[in-house]
């Protein structure tokens, strides 16, 4: 790895803690972003020199989290990782459930409080407004996205059809 790639990396690490991930799944994803190909536990471990423990953890919750995917190589026990096809959809719609769950919130706080003043209702009514709109429109885009990529997969053998 060059020094642009490290740096790379390492900053991926501080920008996964404002997306609720550890500096080292940051890292991680930077790393399988970077990667032509599927990577070991051990790789990415000494790649990142942290403990192959570690990797093993934060791996396992970005495959939870449908970015990353566990792969196998015919007559070889380890598991390796690459980035989901639609690793970046995935994270917009990780980020689109809270912000549902954000509007929701809001939901049940205006019946619990019922008598809110003018102001407090106002701000309730922009986050609602603003939230909704947003929402609406990625998920327009996402569903016009995946379309695209169906017809693209359609049209011509997937990187993973040519290597099987």
């Amino acid at each position: 790895m060059d020094r642009n790639q490290q740096t790379f990396i390492g900053r991926m690490g501080h920008a996964a803690e404002t997306n609720g991930l550890s500096p080292i799944a940051g890292r991680l994803f930077a790393m399988l972003l970077l990667s032509d190909s599927p990577r070991s536990l051990d790789a990415i471990a000494t790649g990142l020199e942290v403990s192959k423990a570690s990797v093993s953890t934060e791996a396992r919750r970005l495959v939870e989290r449908g970015v990353v995917e566990r792969t196998r190589r015919a007559g070889d026990r380890r598991d390796y990782y690459e980035l989901a096809p639609d690793f970046f959809a995935r994270i917009v719609e990780s980020r689109i459930e809270q912000w549902r769950r954000i509007q929701t919130l809001m939901a049940s706080m205006r019946e619990t409080f019922g008598s809110l003043s003018p102001v407090v209702r106002e701000r309730f009514a922009s986050i609602d407004e603003i939230h909704a709109d947003v929402i609406d429109q990625i998920d327009t885009a996402l569903a016009e996205w995946r379309g695209r990529a169906r017809k693209r997969s359609l049209a011509a053998p997937s990187r993973r059809r040519r290597s099987a």
